[in-house]
């Protein structure tokens, strides 16, 4: 059922980190990360750098919004 988080590991720093999300964002990060010949985690680490004050999960859908 599209709507519903789901929830991923990444590492982050050398830390497993919990990641929930809609399947929709994930689908736009995984697609941006291969695109950039990264990991999910190397993407996930470059906007969690940039984000400010912002929560990952937030900077992760705004991310996907832009990239989208």
């Amino acid at each position: 059922m599209a709507g519903l988080l789901q929830k991923r590991s990444v590492n982050l720093a050398g830390h497993a980190t919990s990641l929930a999300l809609e399947p929709e964002f994930w689908a736009v990060l995984d697609a941006a990360a291969a695109a950039d010949g990264l990991s999910l985690s190397g993407l996930v680490a470059r906007i969690d750098e940039a984000r400010g004050e912002r929560p990952l999960a937030s900077a992760c859908r705004v991310f996907a919004l832009e990239r989208k």
